[in-house]
């Protein structure tokens, strides 16, 4: 019961609202993505604009040796400034 789940239509307004900068919806556009190198990518910007979620499994990417230690140093970085700059 209830309303129809439209999957397309629901993977439109996500991607939106990450071309919009909206850091929890790039967070699970890399959740959702089929492709390791996409949802890394997803990741990287979510984390670049501040999304704690994003950093965690970043650096459990890094742990397992999916992210090297020196991407993993630029997106702490990154991740910093971004929750500064919300200060």
């Amino acid at each position: 019961k209830g309303v129809e789940k439209d999957e397309i239509k629901g993977r439109y307004h996500l991607e939106e609202a990450a071309i919009a900068g909206h850091p929890g919806a790039r967070y699970n556009l890399a959740v959702n993505e089929k492709t390791f190198e996409r949802a890394l990518k997803h990741l990287i910007i979510a984390v670049n604009l501040g999304c704690d979620r994003s950093i965690q499994m970043l650096k459990e990417c890094y742990k397992n040796g999916f992210v090297s230690k020196e991407d993993f140093a630029a997106a702490l970085r990154a991740h910093q400034a971004a929750v500064d700059a919300t200060k």
